[in-house]
């Protein structure tokens, strides 16, 4: 199926062209400090016909689903003894395999635009972008980078946040269109932590 640019994107936002839609997917955060967490994450690239993208993501953490009435192995007499619940010690009918998104861990809005002065240097199949991405924690990062091929490499540039945010002091953010579906990586230098990854996910389009 040939590619269609998105009605009515600005030629601009052409580079950008293959993020525009909505995603949904899963993955998982792991970082020093912060215990291996699976998330569920809504992503919304859309336009308004100005020359950049509008973004929007949405990471909710996967927790045990209760389910609405009592399975029927966890009342016979070979569940006497049911396993222990991962997360607590107390003993507990276990839930695993059974997980809905929970609450929201974290959301972003921002801008993503290609910049309208190409570096030197720059091979022919790639455009610079800047991007903005802010967080309700406090913070702001500017992103610069490149695009081409499928494929976004981005650094932080910039990095600013109130007196009651996390300090953070870097940022990389890696994307790639691998056969249809949108991977990412994203690392951090946070919490007096050298720069490593924190969270990654694939995503399906909606």
């Amino acid at each position: 199926m040939a590619f269609a640019f998105p009605e009515g994107l600005a030629p601009e936002a052409y580079p950008l062209a293959w993020l525009v839609g909505s995603w949904r997917g899963e993955g998982v955060i792991a970082y020093p400090g912060i215990p291996e967490t699976p998330f569920v994450q809504d992503v919304v690239f859309d336009h308004d016909g100005g020359p950049y993208l509008r973004y929007e993501s949405t990471l909710r953490v996967l927790e045990a689903e209760v389910p609405e009435t009592v399975p029927e192995a966890w009342t016979t007499d070979d569940a006497a003894e049911p396993p222990a619940h991962p997360s607590s010690d107390q003993t507990e009918p276990s839930t695993e395999g059974h997980l809905a998104p929970g609450r929201i861990w974290s959301t972003e809005t921002g801008y993503w635009r290609v910049s309208p002065e190409r570096p030197e240097g720059l091979p022919e199949d790639k455009s610079a972008i800047e991007v903005m991405i802010a967080d309700p924690s406090g913070r702001m990062t500017l992103y610069l980078g490149v695009v081409g091929n499928g494929r976004v490499d981005l650094s932080s540039d910039a990095m600013m946040r109130t007196a009651t945010s996390a300090e953070v002091t870097a940022s990389n953010r890696l994307y790639g269109n691998v056969q249809g579906q949108l991977l990412w990586v994203w690392e951090l230098a946070a919490f007096g932590q050298p720069l490593q990854s924190y969270a990654s996910a694939k995503l399906d389009r909606l």
